[in-house]
C-alpha cells in the first residue's frame, strides 16, 4: 500500500471544507481516521465522492440510500457506522 503524499492529501483536505458544517466534520473527520492507513483505491474512491452536491452527500450520510460505487459505499459505511 502506498502513501499518500503531502500534496493529495492536503488536496483532499481542502475538497473536504464543503458549504455545510455537519459535510467538513464527518468528511473531515474521516480523512483524519484513514490517512496513514488508507491505501490509493480507498483515497481515489474517496475523491470521487467529494465530487458529488452536498445533497447528495447529506442524504447518503442520513442514510437515504447509498451511492451505486460501491467503493464510495463502503466510506459512507465508514462515516456513519453503518
Amino acid at each position: 500500500m502506498s502513501r499518500a503524499s503531502t500534496a493529495e492529501l492536503g488536496r483532499l483536505r481542502w475538497r473536504c471544507r464543503r458549504g455545510m458544517k455537519e459535510l467538513d466534520l464527518l468528511l473531515s473527520g474521516w480523512l483524519d481516521r484513514h490517512q496513514d492507513s488508507a491505501g490509493a483505491p480507498e483515497l481515489a474512491a474517496f475523491a470521487r465522492l467529494l465530487e458529488q452536491q452536498d445533497p447528495l452527500l447529506m442524504a447518503w450520510v442520513a442514510g437515504r440510500g447509498l451511492p451505486d460505487d460501491p467503493a464510495v459505499a463502503a466510506i459512507i459505511c465508514d462515516i456513519t457506522g453503518r
